[in-house]
């Protein structure tokens, strides 16, 4: 899927949005700047957080109440050892709500992988990005044969 700038990238962000449920992972993947945090404030913008959402590098991770369902928004950029993730409280997270991770590659557990929705992101251009997008079969009529 090709998105021709921030506006696109939020706008697949809201049609995620409408679709989360709890339970539900959402892995954002991409170099640095390939627009996983505008993805990640589309969703959030479309469950209703207005305020500012940036990616949680050194938090690493931001909890949101949204009047639909908890959404925990992880980046794992700085994550050395994947039994981090413990400590992060990614399985009460998954049981509270749903959960974004940026960079899932370096900690998120290969066993909930299979379940999970999975956005590859590229910088095609200057404004321009790349979706690659897979997930389990409930994603495709939401976001329209895509996933």
């Amino acid at each position: 899927m090709t998105l021709n700038g921030e506006t696109a990238t939020e706008e697949l962000g809201a049609r995620i949005a409408r679709g989360l449920r709890t339970g539900d992972a959402v892995l954002l993947s991409g170099e640095l700047g390939a627009g996983k945090t505008v993805l990640a404030r589309g969703i959030l913008r479309a469950l209703g957080i207005a305020e500012n959402v940036p990616s949680p590098t050194f938090t690493l991770v931001q909890p949101y109440e949204t009047g639909a369902l908890t959404l925990h928004h992880f980046d794992l950029y700085r994550i050395e050892d994947a039994s981090e993730m413990t400590e992060l409280g990614l399985d009460d997270a998954l049981g509270q709500g749903a959960v974004l991770v940026e960079w899932p590659e370096r900690g998120f557990p290969s066993r909930l992988a299979g379940d999970a929705l999975r956005i590859a992101l590229t910088a095609t251009g200057t404004e321009t990005r790349e979706a690659r997008i897979a997930g389990p079969a409930h994603w495709r009529d939401i976001l329209g044969g895509g996933a």
